[in-house]
């Protein structure tokens, strides 16, 4: 987001660095991304909030309307679904240098949090505990993982086909803060396809090449960091 921004700053891996997360915690946040300068702080993906705090001019892109965003979305966990099936089950618990975090937990994250949208918004919450969920022993393979991946995309489409318009502006009282259903969609979608884009880089770094990938014109709209990690 920084660069993107052409802000120069100093990135820290709060998963090597315990007194950094123990910061980050002071400061009232419970998990990054964030970005610190000082005593303030931007928790979150919020490109206009970072801009603010590092003192810079941004532009508000134009954004996609729900329906938009649930196309992508499916999109996005339909690509899931195929790069997930394509990883050998020796493979399963392989991990990248920048993050403790295995294929695994990836591909069912992917799902998890996307499913977490329509729960936040029928009970109007989204505690942190929900993206963090280990993955669940009955997942035990690629194709496992997939099959949940199809539950997950079978249950936005009906959410989506029985909620009302205006329920895009409604708040939900999120970990991160308040948010309309709308921008917290629009966050959901944005998280998924950052974490399919790390997705297909560990594949590729196990000499695997991901099955129909989606290219830039599938991402185009969604607010993703320059930076995969």
């Amino acid at each position: 987001m920084l660069s993107s921004l052409g802000v120069a700053f100093e990135p820290v891996n709060v998963d090597a660095t315990p007194a950094a997360l123990a910061e980050l915690g002071r400061l009232g946040v419970p998990r990054v991304p964030a970005v610190a300068v000082g005593e303030r702080v931007v928790h979150g993906w919020n490109p206009k909030g970072v801009a603010e705090l590092v003192g810079v001019e941004y532009a508000e892109p134009v954004r996609l309307q729900p329906v938009e965003l649930i196309d992508r979305l499916d999109r996005i966990l339909a690509a899931a679904q195929r790069a997930i099936r394509q990883v050998p089950a020796e493979r399963l618990e392989t991990k990248p240098p920048e993050r403790d975090r295995t294929v695994r937990d990836l591909g069912y994250h992917i799902f998890r949090l996307s499913v977490a949208f329509p729960l936040a918004v029928e009970q109007n919450r989204l505690p942190e505990e929900w993206l963090t969920e280990p993955v669940p022993r009955s997942l035990r393979d690629g194709e496992a993982i997939a099959r949940y991946g199809e539950g997950v995309r079978a249950r936005l489409k009906e959410w989506y086909h029985e909620a009302p318009a205006e329920s895009f502006e409604w708040t939900v009282e999120t970990y991160h803060g308040s948010q309309t259903v709308w921008g917290l969609l629009e966050r959901t979608a944005w998280h998924a396809a950052q974490h399919l884009r790390q997705l297909y880089a560990l594949l590729e770094t196990v000499g695997i090449a991901p099955d129909r990938p989606l290219t830039g014109a599938d991402f185009q709209g969604l607010p993703l960091p320059e930076a995969l990690w």
